[in-house]
């Protein structure tokens, strides 16, 4: 079961995020969203509107990025966007969609010609062609690199101050944070969590995560309940070797962590500190890590 019991009630002109772990249901919640897929059960409002007949009212006031797109490889890209536009009874021109994903050089380039990541791009401009009134997008941001990512979270910026409404899938920790005004955090198709992500990562009860491990063998044996006597530890978690204590005060946690460890002879074979994430919600919630999930 890929979704089980999921609610979603998205805003009109915010930033919704579903954060999750590769097949815990985001894209099949998503195609479902954008009437791709239909669900066994449940009831699906977008806009206003069901999804009945072809639909196509309701789709042209949508966007739709999908995880992995392909296009035809004798095609040149502005003509891939012309295209894209002739579906829409309104939308941007052509340069002004190539100019929003930093794609103007490659207007008369053949798709194949493109990187990854200009695929990507050219996606992303095929999705907002349209002007779209909601935009879905599915992991927008895997395979671009630092500089493209930032750029299209300047777009998701721009859409949001248009009052268009987005709903975007990742597996990006910092983007979800920075993106979104409210994140559904989701595991095995239910959601486990859900709300704005400064107050997700509130919840943990402390802004500094410590982690750490030990030599092979002895993590399993350290005693927790001295380990959650340290100060300012509010919470601790075990995943395989590395532990990881939820803290108030990283400078008084430390220490006393070193000290407690010294006196069992476990010296830390790798230590570090950060700021408290929507990773670390997961892993409190879950007791493992968006990757290893």
């Amino acid at each position: 079961m890929a979704v089980d019991g999921l609610d979603l009630d998205v805003r009109h002109g915010e930033c919704f995020g579903m954060l999750g772990p590769n097949g815990a249901g985001k894209t099949t919640t998503v195609e479902i969203l954008e009437g791709l897929n239909v669900p066994d059960a449940g009831e699906v409002e977008v806009l206003g509107e069901h999804w009945r007949g072809d639909g196509l009212s309701l789709r042209s006031r949508l966007g739709v990025q999908l995880q992995e797109t392909k296009f035809p490889d004798k095609l040149r890209t502005a003509e891939v966007l012309t295209l894209f536009r002739s579906f829409y009874p309104r939308g941007l021109e052509v340069s002004a969609a190539l100019a929003l994903v930093g794609l103007t050089e490659k207007a008369g380039a053949y798709v194949r010609t493109l990187s990854g990541g200009q695929k990507q791009r050219l996606s992303l401009a095929c999705a907002l062609i349209g002007d779209p009134e909601l935009v879905f997008l599915d992991e927008p941001t895997t395979g671009l690199d630092p500089q493209s990512r930032r750029q299209t979270w300047d777009i998701v910026a721009d859409l949001k101050a248009r009052e268009r409404t987005v709903l975007l899938t990742t597996h990006y920790m910092e983007e979800a944070a920075r993106l979104c005004d409210r994140v559904a955090i989701v595991d095995h198709g239910k959601i486990i969590a859900l709300g704005p992500p400064g107050e997700l990562i509130a919840s943990l009860g402390a802004e500094h995560v410590i982690e750490f491990t030990v030599d092979e063998g002895v993590a399993a044996s350290l005693p927790r309940d001295v380990l959650l006597a340290l100060p300012s530890v509010e919470g601790l978690a075990l995943s395989g070797e590395s532990w990881r204590l939820t803290v108030r005060e990283v400078h008084r946690a430390v220490p006393a962590l070193l000290a407690a460890l010294a006196q069992r002879g476990a010296p830390p074979t790798h230590l570090t500190t950060h700021h408290a994430t929507l990773e670390d919600v997961f892993m409190a919630l879950t007791g493992r890590s968006l990757r290893d999930a």
